[in-house]
């Protein structure tokens, strides 16, 4: 197959919610269709011993919550599927951002009962940005919940989105019969008694049909015809270039649990949704359709598999064909690698590929070279932009509960910053270790990492900061500098990069460090212009 029908039949891209909308459940069915797995086990139903696919490690288990982002590919129509199952946990959304940056599009899943919540909205603000296209599945209508045009209603208002919907529910809860689909002109009637394997639907292409009333009951069929009658008049038709220019969102209706709504979703999805875009690098903008290879680092998993210490970094390929054993420059230490045993991946199932196009995900083995952000390319100097670091919001001491093992707490802080888990501050006056994170959760996640794959323990130790701010001074070597220095030295810390950090006690110490050193810059991000 040519180079250029292989970026045509990829797709990447990332799913997003708020926790609990059935975000993990949602790509467990996709894989359910790609034909990858045969059942898809529910993330919190003990009847099903399996657990879902995509959740491997042990404590996203033993929540039933998802806290790293998983890379999940398959075949289906032809099209290469690569999904970026991110974490919907506030507490991770840092990494949830970081892997925004290596799809072309979302798929965005909203709770039919809770509707619009918080971190939806934040994520949604963070694609709307970018421009990547969007849709909206809206899960769980086998429960009760919203009004449909309200929930529509919400979307548009909450999320500032412009909703086109491609499918219209009949009846919701005890009550729910089916899925008219707007975009094939089909209906599917629910049965509800399928949940691990996939049913087939009802074709309808004329809703007016006596027919219709038979299958669902007069009633409901009368309020389909109203309701997609109401659809046609409100809502715009669907317009491919607008979806893609991120100016419409598509919505879908279904319940994932209940693979329902869900082919419906994936049908159209491989149709209109983006294959590999171009991206922005600091010197240029790089096509996808370029022969020579360029490819980022969105994220690093230390671990993967727990027998073997082993850390994977994940690169999305931006243009060329990534092939295994040949020699690429890693761009920030200015030196040639090869890769022996590239991985594609199927959740914990990985497979050595020889060669990757644009939008794939490939795991590289490392041994310590990369950094969230790294760039790969055949010889050129490129780095890619908009993978920065947050302001942490809550701060807190490490100490060493194992005196004897103080050389394995270090290594695993060290791989467990490099993936960007949370991010490490020494204090320049003592040298002592400072963890801040997006989230309290996240100190659970380190501390429990840290001991059942380092074999150390650490305790903490809270810790007065309100923010970490980036220093910048204009002129390192003028007075003013040398003042804060002197002044703050018991807040100041640097970085893993590196970097000098002040740790403000309050929002009203910053502005007052602001007003008296006007030529020290301070910033909540790592990245600044």
């Amino acid at each position: 197959m040519s180079f250029l029908k292989e970026i045509q039949r990829r797709r990447t891209f990332g799913i997003i919610s708020h926790p609990d909308a059935g975000k993990t459940t949602l790509t467990e069915k996709l894989l359910l269709f790609g034909g990858a797995i045969q059942e898809a086990g529910a993330v919190k139903n003990n009847k099903i011993k399996k657990g879902a696919t995509s959740d491997f490690m042990e404590i996203e288990r033993q929540r039933g919550i998802s806290v790293a982002t998983s890379v999940l590919a398959f075949i289906y129509k032809d099209k290469k599927i690569n999904i970026l199952d991110t974490p919907g946990h506030k507490d991770f959304a840092e990494d949830t951002f970081r892997t925004l940056t290596a799809v072309d599009s979302v798929i965005v899943v909203i709770d039919v009962a809770k509707g619009v919540e918080e971190q939806t909205e934040k994520l949604v603000e963070v694609c709307r940005m970018r421009n990547i296209p969007m849709i909206v599945f809206i899960n769980k209508l086998d429960r009760e919940g919203k009004d449909a045009f309200d929930l529509l209603d919400e979307v548009e208002q909450k999320l500032g989105l412009k909703v086109c919907p491609l499918s219209c529910p009949i009846g919701m809860g005890y009550d729910f019969k089916g899925i008219y689909n707007i975009y094939e002109k089909k209906i599917n009637v629910f049965s509800g008694d399928n949940k691990q394997t996939v049913s087939e639907g009802v074709e309808f292409t004329d809703i007016n049909t006596p027919e219709l009333d038979s299958i669902i009951g007069e009633k409901w069929a009368n309020n389909l015809r109203d309701d997609l009658e109401i659809m046609h008049e409100v809502y715009p038709d669907f317009d491919k270039e607008a979806y893609l220019k991120g100016e419409q969102q598509p919505v879908f209706f279904g319940s994932a649990l209940n693979n329902f709504g869900v082919k419906e979703l994936l049908d159209c999805f491989i149709e209109i949704a983006p294959s590999p875009q171009p991206k922005k690098a600091e010197e240029r903008l790089v096509d996808s359709k370029e022969q020579t290879l360029a490819g980022f680092v969105f994220k690093i998993h230390a671990n993967m598999d727990p027998n073997h210490r082993n850390r994977l970094a994940f690169i999305k390929i931006v243009s060329g064909t990534f092939k295994r054993n040949a020699p690429y420059l890693h761009v920030r230490l200015n030196k040639r690698m090869k890769f022996s045993s590239p991985n594609a991946f199927f959740a914990e199932k990985k497979e050595i590929v020889e060669e990757s196009f644009p939008g794939d995900i490939v795991g590289i083995q490392d041994s310590g070279n990369f950094k969230i952000g790294d760039t790969l390319t055949e010889g050129e100097l490129l780095n890619f932009k908009g993978i920065p670091s947050f302001s942490p919001e809550h701060f807190r001491y490490v100490n060493n509960a194992d005196p004897l093992k103080s050389k394995q707490l270090f290594k695993g802080l060290d791989q467990l910053m490099d993936e960007g888990v949370a991010q490490l501050f020494t204090l320049d006056l003592n040298g002592r270790k400072i963890i801040g994170t997006v989230g309290a959760l996240q100190y659970e996640v380190i501390q429990y990492r840290l001991e059942h794959e380092y074999g150390a323990k650490c305790s903490y130790e809270n810790l007065p900061v309100h923010k970490a701010c980036w220093v910048h001074p204009e002129n390192p070597k003028n007075e003013e500098f040398k003042e804060f220095k002197r002044v703050k030295q018991r807040f100041l810390a640097k970085d893993k990069q590196g970097q000098l950090v002040f740790l403000a006690d309050s929002a009203f110490t910053i502005q007052m460090t602001q007003s008296k050193y006007p030529t020290v810059k301070l910033h909540f991000t790592s990245e600044f212009d």
